[in-house]
């Protein structure tokens, strides 16, 4: 194959884009500011290529997110939704030892119960048991489903290869097989669409239950082979309870915020929290320990453990957000007032 020749400006080469952009003027006083423009973005691009390539892959992918948000404004495209009871209670971070059992889950006057159900077996026509939703693909799934309802305003949506794509602009590789991420997501979704969800809500003089099952109406179609591209019916329809409460309650987060922590349900559920939390600090607010355990420490098995696993995922997330005004010490967590610029979601219009 014939190796790509570069344009090469001072002995420095031009990726095709900038190279592109330099072929656009004609010779002149112009086109040369634009070279030596072009030669000082191309070596930061290349400095951070260097610097990226002797990091793993997870601070890679940190330094990336770090990099495109600093790069550009929050976007619509960037602005995804979901159910802030679902965000703020959680689902199981891992697979439960019997997740045929409800979940319950509490942050503060919210409640979230998630009972495990049924799916009717395309192949056999039995009705099959599922286990409750868990872990970070479950997470993603319903913030695909809630934004993808929220955008088209209407409770039935079109999947399509909209969650191909979106498993891909994750930094999933879609891949089949009995370990391939097709699996792993198509077994969240079933969860998903057998759950039943119970959200409380209290005002502290008034106490509202809502009674759903978030999909409805969802036809389960799998192919033979789980290699086939074919991952999920097009279309699912969200209970009409589920919808206007989500509608009620959407929850925005910079999706930007979550490709560099795809892989932790722990990472993904504190990023949620500060969206949720940093908007409405109004002045200095900590929050100690113990309340941290509680809410982000379920499966860790000493309160001494949660506090390091902890304080890495908060130095990771402040590593892509290094504006977040955020701050761990001996006492816990301090939250600090911040600009709508160094929030995960500005206001609309900021």
């Amino acid at each position: 194959m014939q190796e790509l020749v570069r344009t090469q400006i001072d002995g420095v080469a031009l990726d095709p884009d900038l190279a592109q952009r330099l072929d656009a003027l004609a010779p002149g006083r112009m086109r040369d500011i634009l070279a030596r423009s072009l030669v000082e973005e191309q070596r930061e691009r290349d400095a951070s290529a260097a610097r990226q390539a002797a990091m793993s892959p997870v601070a890679r992918r940190i330094d990336r997110t770090r990099e495109a948000i600093a790069a550009r404004p929050l976007a619509d495209a960037d602005r995804h939704h979901i159910h802030s009871v679902i965000a703020l209670c959680g689902l199981p971070y891992r697979r439960p030892k019997d997740d045929h059992q409800d979940v319950v889950r509490e942050y503060g006057r919210s409640s979230l119960v998630v009972q495990p159900g049924y799916l009717k077996d395309p192949y056999t026509g039995a009705m099959v048991r599922q286990g409750v939703p868990y872990g970070p693909k479950a997470r993603l799934l319903m913030l695909h489903i809630c934004t993808m309802a929220v955008r088209q305003n209407t409770p039935t949506i079109d999947l399509g290869d909209s969650m191909s794509a979106f498993i891909r602009d994750l930094g999933f590789a879609v891949t089949g097989g009995r370990r391939g991420t097709i699996t792993q997501f198509k077994e969240q979704l079933n969860r998903i669409a057998a759950s039943r969800i119970q959200l409380g809500l209290w005002s502290g003089t008034e106490a509202r239950t809502l009674n759903s099952q978030p999909i409805s109406s969802f036809d389960l179609w799998l192919p033979r082979s789980p290699d086939q591209r074919m991952l999920w019916n097009s279309t699912l329809t969200l209970d009409e309870v589920f919808f206007q409460s989500l509608k009620a309650h959407a929850l925005p987060v910079d999706i930007r915020a979550l490709r560099a922590f795809a892989h932790s349900a722990r990472q993904i559920d504190i990023i949620l929290w500060l969206s949720y939390r940093l908007p409405t600090v109004k002045r200095p607010y900590r929050l100690a320990w113990r309340p941290l355990a509680d809410q982000f420490g379920r499966d860790v098995k000493t309160f001494r453990r949660f506090k390091q696993d902890f304080a890495e995922d908060v130095a990771q997330i402040r590593a892509a957000f290094p504006r977040l005004r955020i701050r761990l010490d001996e006492r816990g967590l301090l939250m600090t007032p911040s600009r709508t610029d160094q929030l995960f979601v500005p206001p609309k219009g900021k």
